[in-house]
């Protein structure tokens, strides 16, 4: 069961370092923060979604993401994508502790993918 797990915590890694060499055409995700008294609102939404879920209000903070996410703003994917890999960082006592799991992680991931139109560009992924 660990084998498992292990592996679908590596195989989001792999999907999401995938996105970012593919639409964003970096080699890594990583939603950098400003100083603080230079956040904009999505700043402001990323630092809320992370406090939702280390608080262990993952499904809340998963919501909040798809109702606030902008599609026209490749940066608010980026931005998605940080968030899913900071759930992933989780262990999994902590998701399942709190109602989530990887592959719901893996199932955001690929929401988010729908919302901003790129499902089919990276549906060989999946």
């Amino acid at each position: 069961m660990k084998l498992d797990k292990d592996y679908i915590l590596r195989m989001v890694n792999d999907l999401v370092k995938s996105i970012a060499h593919i639409i964003l055409g970096k080699s890594e995700i990583e939603y950098a923060l400003p100083d603080k008294n230079e956040y904009d609102k999505v700043d402001y939404l990323y630092v809320r979604l992370l406090e939702m879920s280390n608080n262990g209000h993952i499904n809340e903070a998963e919501n909040l993401l798809f109702d606030e996410i902008n599609t026209s703003d490749m940066r608010q994917f980026e931005m998605a994508m940080s968030f899913y890999l900071h759930l992933n960082d989780f262990g999994d006592d902590f998701l399942e502790k709190n109602d989530f799991s990887r592959e719901e992680i893996s199932e955001g991931i690929k929401g988010i993918c729908k919302e901003f139109n790129l499902s089919t560009m990276v549906e060989f992924l999946f």
